[in-house]
C-alpha cells in the first residue's frame, strides 16, 4: 500500500480504489506511512497536522493526525506572490489556511506540556496555506486511518509571511478568511480549533516521539486549517488572509509527472 501511494505520487497516476485493505485505526495508519516514507526518501521539513472529528475521535482515541510535509514542497511566498503548487487533477485537493509555526533545531524530546514551554520551542511564526491533494479521491471520505496513511493527505506547504511579536500573540484574536477566485469560501479563528495551534505543536511532538522519529533540526508544524477544508481545482486562485498578519497567495496548477 505503501509503495502504490508513492508511486502513484511521483507519477501523478490516480488510484481509483484504496490500494489494499484499508486501515482500521490509527496505528495501521502510521505504520503505512512511516513505510511510505521510507520507500519515498526524500527528506522532510515539516509536517501537518489535521483534526479529527467526533465520532471517529472516540473511537480511534485521538482527536488530531499527522503527515509529513516534504522539503521539496515547500514554497516561500513573501507578500504579493502567489506561486504555482500542483494539484492532483481527478484525485482529491484543497487548500487550507494554517498558521505555520517553526519548532527551532536543538529539541531534546521532550513534549511540552502547556502553552509556555510549547512557545518557548519556537523560532518563528508565519501565516501560510497547506495544499492537501491526493491520488485517492477518498482520502477523506473514507475517515482518518485513510487519510493518515497516505501522508496524512498533504501535497505542498506555501510559506506567507513571518509574525512580528508571535511570542506575546493570542492567535484566538486574528480572523482568518479563505477566498478562492475571490469569492469567499470560508472564515473562522482558532478558538474554534482544540487547543489552537500550539495544542497542535504538542500533539505532533507526542506523535513524532511515538513513532521514533527525530525533528531535533528543526521543523515546521502546519498547525490545522482555521477556516475549513476547501475544495480547490487547476486554475483556480487562493487567497488566505489573516487579518492584520498579511495574506499568503497562491495559484492551483494540475501536477505533473516526476518523470
Amino acid at each position: 500500500m505503501a509503495e502504490a501511494f508513492v508511486t502513484a505520487r511521483r507519477d501523478r497516476c490516480v488510484l481509483a480504489r484504496y490500494p489494499g485493505e484499508a486501515p482500521s485505526d490509527m496505528a495501521e495508519a502510521y505504520r503505512i506511512q512511516d513505510l511510505a516514507i521510507d520507500f519515498d526518501g526524500r527528506p522532510i521539513a515539516g509536517w501537518k497536522v489535521g483534526r479529527i472529528n467526533p465520532p471517529d475521535d472516540a473511537r480511534l482515541g485521538a482527536n488530531r493526525l499527522a503527515g509529513p510535509i516534504f522539503a521539496d514542497s515547500v514554497v516561500e511566498a513573501p507578500s504579493g506572490e502567489s506561486p504555482a503548487m500542483p494539484v492532483f487533477a481527478g484525485g482529491f485537493a484543497a487548500a487550507e489556511a494554517e498558521f505555520l509555526l517553526h519548532v527551532a533545531p536543538g529539541w531534546d524530546g521532550a513534549v511540552p506540556q502547556d502553552d509556555a514551554g510549547t512557545l518557548a520551542l519556537l523560532d518563528a511564526v508565519h501565516v501560510g496555506i497547506e495544499v492537501a491533494s491526493s491520488p485517492y479521491p477518498g482520502i477523506n471520505a473514507d475517515g482518518p486511518p485513510v487519510t493518515a496513511s497516505d501522508y496524512g493527505n498533504n501535497f505542498g506547504l506555501v510559506v506567507g509571511p513571518g509574525l512580528a511579536g508571535w511570542e506575546a500573540m493570542d492567535f484566538d484574536d486574528v480572523t482568518v478568511r479563505l477566498e478562492i477566485d475571490g469569492a469567499l469560501a470560508g472564515e473562522n479563528t482558532t478558538a474554534a480549533m482544540l487547543d489552537g495551534p500550539l495544542g497542535a505543536v504538542r500533539f505532533l511532538l507526542g506523535n513524532l516521539v511515538g513513532r521514533g522519529i527525530d525533528c531535533g533540526s528543526g521543523t515546521w508544524v502546519s498547525t490545522g486549517a482555521v477556516t475549513g477544508v476547501h475544495p480547490v481545482r487547476p486554475g483556480e486562485q487562493v487567497t488566505a488572509s489573516f487579518g492584520q498578519h498579511g495574506a499568503v497567495r497562491c495559484a492551483i496548477v494540475a501536477a505533473l509527472p516526476d518523470r
